[in-house]
């Protein structure tokens, strides 16, 4: 769980963008729970349903500015797109115009931050032209059944034990 210092900087951060998008579209928006219970690389995500953001607390703590300028935004824009707009594509133009007209930002969809410290145990596999390292999740869907198929020679990627 992050300090309650920078709990704080990321719910102004949220009220902030918040009270953007209330007098952009002259409407009220619920205010959005805010928890730290994302797990893995994943920086954010939304809850479209729950109206709640969640945050990675591992990757929060080092890239703090970035959270607060462009992760929280990010996974506010979501919310207000479903509030507006109900299921459309999760980046899409609605999801774009949210976060350059009304937050003024670049709606970037991916993040550049450093996850080795979040990353998991990975697994070898190859094909006949390349290495890859899936995730445990792939590993177990792996050897449930599942297969995976490189894109570039399309065989079959087999586990190197």
């Amino acid at each position: 769980m992050p300090a309650p210092e920078l709990q704080a900087r990321i719910q102004a951060s949220l009220d902030k963008h918040l009270q953007l998008a209330c007098q952009f579209f002259k409407q009220d928006f619920p205010r959005p729970k805010l928890s730290f219970r994302q797990r893995g690389k994943i920086a954010g995500s939304a809850r479209l349903q729950g109206n709640e953001i969640r945050l990675n607390p591992k990757l929060l703590v080092d890239n703090q500015d970035a959270f607060i300028r462009d992760v929280v935004p990010h996974e506010l824009a979501h919310l207000i797109t479903y509030q507006l707009y109900g299921r459309v594509r999760p980046h899409g133009k609605q999801w774009q115009h949210i976060m350059a007209e009304v937050f003024g930002l670049t709606p970037n969809t991916t993040h550049q931050f450093d996850v080795s410290k979040v990353q998991g145990q990975t697994f070898t596999y190859r094909c006949q032209c390349n290495q890859y390292s899936l995730s445990k999740i792939r590993h177990n869907k792996v050897l449930k059944g599942q297969q995976y198929v490189c894109k570039r020679c399309s065989t079959a990627l087999r586990y190197c034990e």
